[in-house]
């Protein structure tokens, strides 16, 4: 009896593991085999500053969308997570100033700098969790704003106006990671790896607690839930993924300053991250590439028929204003109901083709 119901479990687990792959929707195989083999097709330029930028700030948006997604928990402390993680890695690493950089191998001011961004995140997000709505964001706008002050006018720490420059990755394994090709598929890798620790801890008791929260605090406390921990928890999941997100950032610009964490800077992971769409992970990379797509070649476009190139601002303002008017889940709210029109069309009764 026992052997039976070995086989039977082994056999419901297989069968359970096969329905996973199939829901897996074949545009999405499709879209990870275009980007594994992306390099064969992009040049250098695309690589390095499009999908690396892409995949970099989609990270550091996938952190807002994880606490407003399924905390509904707005935080615009994210960018200054992942500036604080920049900092970090200039500052016990090596960089071209010397005198402020303490040279520690990668192995160690890389973890560091992570550990020490988390906390920071961690610790606004005790001060944010005691608040809610309207509140939470002018808190977090509000250490934001100190927190790019400080490094600007910091000069024994974080060097002031000037920064760190010359904060490249390490040459592991004989590879330049900051070439094209090896950075392309050092911000993917990280980029995956994030996108499938959202989606595994949203699925989590964790994140189906975090969900109940969001959707009824006092009900889940009277479940016997401790609500502040859970979203302080939060905090701090999301603050590791923008901590990586802030490392990758500053080696592909090889610098960091305090306009890495200016207040634009902040405003423009919200944009990213609305744009997309708050209610799914994948909305925070869909954001992030409209984007960067926009910033790299909107301002050519505009000096080609003489308008100013300072003007690409402009189109991204009026696109985020389309795009929350017409649909509060950013394009993929866009994408569903075009969806949902198709199926009508179709069939009004069934959705399906008519014979």
């Amino acid at each position: 009896m026992t052997g039976n119901t070995d086989r039977t479990s082994n056999r419901e687990r297989s069968t359970g593991a096969q329905s996973s792959w199939e829901r897996v929707p074949a545009s999405a195989w499709v879209v990870a085999l275009v980007l594994l083999f992306m390099p064969v097709i992009a040049n250098d330029f695309v690589l390095f500053q499009v999908f690396g930028w892409t995949f970099i700030l989609g990270m550091i948006a996938l952190s807002l969308m994880f606490l407003a997604g399924y905390g509904g928990m707005v935080s615009l402390i994210q960018m200054s997570v992942a500036a604080m993680a920049g900092y970090m890695v200039a500052i016990f690493g090596v960089s071209g100033i010397a005198d402020l950089s303490l040279g520690m191998p990668w192995w160690i001011n890389i973890p560091l700098a992570i550990l020490i961004a988390t906390v920071f995140g961690t610790l606004v997000g005790a001060l944010a969790v005691r608040t809610e709505g309207i509140y939470t964001i002018m808190i977090t706008l509000a250490i934001a704003s100190a927190f790019f002050y400080f490094t600007r006018q910091n000069y024994t720490i974080f060097n002031g106006y000037t920064g760190f420059n010359l904060v490249v990755p390490p040459q592991l394994f004989g590879v330049d990671w900051r070439e094209p090709m090896p950075f392309y598929y050092l911000t993917l890798g990280c980029a995956f790896l994030a996108y499938l620790a959202v989606v595994y801890v949203a699925r989590a008791p964790f994140g189906l607690v975090l969900q109940g929260i969001r959707d009824n605090p006092r009900r889940m406390a009277a479940l016997g839930y401790n609500v502040v921990a859970h979203r302080i928890a939060a905090y701090t999941f999301a603050s590791i993924i923008a901590a990586v997100g802030g490392i990758l950032l500053v080696w592909q610009n090889a610098q960091v300053a305090p306009g890495t964490a200016g207040i634009p800077a902040v405003i423009d992971i919200l944009v990213i991250a609305v744009i997309g769409g708050i209610g799914r992970p994948i909305g925070a990379f869909i954001g992030a590439i409209i984007y960067v797509v926009l910033s790299t070649f909107a301002p050519d476009f505009l000096f080609s028929v003489g308008l100013s190139a300072e003007r690409f601002n402009l189109l991204i303002g009026l696109g985020f204003l389309a795009i929350v008017f017409f649909s509060p889940d950013g394009v993929l709210g866009l994408w569903d109901r075009w969806q949902e029109r198709r199926r009508k069309r179709r069939d009004p009764l069934t959705g399906s083709d008519e014979s």
